[in-house]
């Protein structure tokens, strides 16, 4: 799998997935480890997925570059959130402030736990264009190495200001509902044209539609399943699509 800036481009989510089934999580992150996913995206937003993924990686901890974020509305609740994630992973590699909830409260404390090691980067998101404006200013500011937003052929407000600013910020892109939270999926091209896209199947085109954007450094696509993780690995080798491929999965996801 390709590598860029956070690890290899194909990461996976865990919204809406296994919550505190154990179990599911280790299956799911064990298929996600084995198949070459490294970056694992999580939330206290998420109920229990946090500790559910702390306890499925089970001895292969190290294997993982954890992307979890702080949601709360107080530093005292920002730090608690903290302090149960060190409980978990030891640390955190990327950490973000979820939804820009607080995030110039937030952002000066955490920026403390980056100087003291116990963070690598750190990262604000946002799921919504009306705060898109928002968010391009917490980029501004230069405090942040990574931005997380969504991309897919149906959402691409992303496209218009962000993508440029993090590019000329030099700040990682990871790229979130980048199969449309499975609205995407929900048809299929015939098999003759996923030939001739190159690929096996139709969310391997999506994943590959998004990686193709050279600005684009990891896509965190979510799955209860574990032969879904191993199939969302496949999209994260070369040949990317040109412009030509581009427009043709445009044309099937309208």
């Amino acid at each position: 799998m390709e590598e860029r800036r956070l690890g290899p481009v194909v990461g996976l989510g865990t919204w809406r997935t296994f919550d505190r089934d154990v179990t599911l999580a280790r299956d799911v992150v064990d298929a996600a480890l084995d198949a070459g996913i490294r970056v694992i995206d999580s939330s206290p937003m998420y109920g229990g997925a946090e500790s559910s993924l702390a306890s499925a990686f089970a001895g292969r901890r190290k294997r993982a570059v954890v992307a979890t974020k702080i949601w709360a509305g107080t530093v005292a609740e920002g730090r608690e959130q903290f302090r149960r994630q060190l409980d978990w992973f030891g640390r955190v590699e990327i950490e973000q402030i979820h939804n820009l909830e607080s995030w110039q409260d937030q952002v000066a404390w955490l920026e403390r736990e980056r100087a003291d090691g116990r963070v690598d980067r750190l990262g604000v998101t946002h799921y919504a264009p009306s705060a898109f404006g928002e968010l391009a200013r917490a980029l501004r500011t230069g405090r942040f190495d990574t931005v997380q937003l969504p991309l897919n052929p149906r959402e691409r407000d992303c496209e218009r200001e962000l993508l440029p600013l993090a590019s000329e910020l030099g700040v990682a892109v990871i790229v979130m509902r980048p199969l449309g939270v499975g609205s995407l999926l929900r048809d299929s091209p015939s098999a003759p044209v996923l030939a001739e896209l190159g690929v096996q199947t139709w969310a391997e085109a999506l994943l590959k539609w998004a990686l193709s954007d050279a600005r684009v450094d990891v896509v965190i696509p979510a799955t209860r399943r574990p032969e879904h993780a191993r199939e969302n690995a496949a999209a994260g080798s070369p040949p990317w699509f040109d412009d030509e491929r581009r427009r043709a999965v445009e044309r099937f996801a309208a």
